[in-house]
């Protein structure tokens, strides 16, 4: 189906890139940097950052099956349909944490009036924002895998 194994091949390596990054993300570098917050805000913090990277990572590993149905030109099967979906679940989920916990951010930094400045709300409004445009795209790629089922199986009757 793929002209190129080449593009699998680097999609791979991409993806296996991202995903080491991820990990350090998680396990080394988030926990060092909130190391001196308060402890509620870095319980908060942690959790929901935690949650989202765990998110992320479940979308990577969708996207290395549906790859490999890609390569067994096995695209257009009710396993892709669900391998789809549970991107766009993870992707839903990271989303709503990611604004919710931007939201209580927000919220925290209107009513202390020692933090009240409107450079942290339009800070966190630029990647709460730009994490919703791949859901947003995905749920339309979804409703294109199905349209492109639905013409592979009325061809495949035709046939």
């Amino acid at each position: 189906m793929l002209r190129s194994p080449w593009i699998v091949l680097l999609l791979r390596v991409a993806l296996a890139l991202a995903a080491a990054w991820l990990i350090v993300i998680l396990l080394l570098s988030l926990p060092g940097e909130l190391a001196d917050e308060a402890l509620w805000f870095r319980i908060g913090a942690q959790a929901v950052l935690s949650l989202v990277i765990v998110a992320v990572l479940a979308v990577i590993v969708c996207i290395w099956r549906l790859l490999t149905l890609v390569q067994r030109d096995r695209i257009f099967s009710d396993e892709a349909h669900r391998w789809v979906d549970a991107i766009v679940w993870a992707l839903a989920i990271g989303w709503a944490l990611l604004a919710a916990g931007a939201l209580v951010v927000v919220a925290v930094v209107f009513l202390t009036p020692e933090l009240r400045d409107p450079g942290i709300p339009m800070a966190l409004f630029g990647p709460v924002v730009l994490s919703l445009l791949p859901l947003l795209l995905m749920l339309v790629m979804r409703g294109l895998l199905q349209q492109a089922s639905g013409y592979r199986a009325e061809l495949d009757e035709v046939i």
